[in-house]
């Protein structure tokens, strides 16, 4: 199965390091980041949960619940978290599936055989509260994934799904951002951006970024 962007999330029922998780339910009204490893006791990884645990006030402003996924058992997860709380000296306040069966990552198509037939690559999910899937990064094994850019981007959709507004390459949050071409009409761009904007060409007006109610 290969999942696209807007597609609904696949619910599943799988073990983790906090006992048995029904995903939708787990998940509530909260955004998700969904990322899988290669294999626990593995120093990528141990390195990526550790940015990930210290990371949580930064998920919490946002909405957003993190949930990892291995192929190894539920007993392993819980002796490498002790391994990643002391040497990345964090907490692990977020649960690792136990996806041994794979079931998960044969939902998410997580394991691409020309990298390894039985250990999913580093895959990312971006789900909304929705259930929707709106982001997917997919990193090779030996390389780590920057989580400065995922957070970027959950601040890039949250914000466009609030308002009509695209972002621009390398947008952080607070800088100009611009309006769809599909918003021609003065009268409704005056009433849609207080702010004014400025239009290098006619097919590239920015606006100064709302502001956060």
């Amino acid at each position: 199965m290969s999942l696209r962007l807007g597609d609904t999330a696949p619910d599943f029922e799988q073990d983790s390091s906090i006992g048995r998780i029904r995903f939708h339910e787990w998940a509530g009204d909260s955004w998700v980041v969904l990322f899988s490893h290669p294999a626990d006791f593995t120093p990528v990884c141990t390195t990526e949960l550790g940015l990930t645990a210290k990371l949580k006030s930064e998920f919490d402003k946002r909405n957003v619940k993190a949930i990892a996924l291995s192929v190894d058992p539920a007993e392993k997860h819980v002796d490498w978290i002790k391994d990643i709380e002391e040497t990345q000296q964090t907490v692990v306040g977020f649960p690792i599936l136990a996806d041994a069966d794979k079931t998960v990552a044969t939902l998410y198509d997580m394991i691409h055989p020309e990298q390894s037939e039985t250990m999913t690559v580093r895959s990312l999910f971006v789900i909304d509260p929705k259930k929707k899937v709106r982001l997917i990064i997919t990193y090779p094994m030996s390389t780590g994934r920057n989580f400065d850019e995922v957070l970027r981007v959950i601040d890039a959709l949250q914000l466009t799904d609030k308002y009509t507004v695209a972002t621009p390459g390398n947008w952080r949050d607070g800088d100009d951002v611009i309006i769809p071409l599909s918003i021609q009409d003065e009268a409704v761009i005056k009433q849609k951006y207080p702010k004014g904007y400025t239009a290098p060409k006619p097919y590239l007006r920015l606006t100064p970024q709302p502001d956060k109610q």
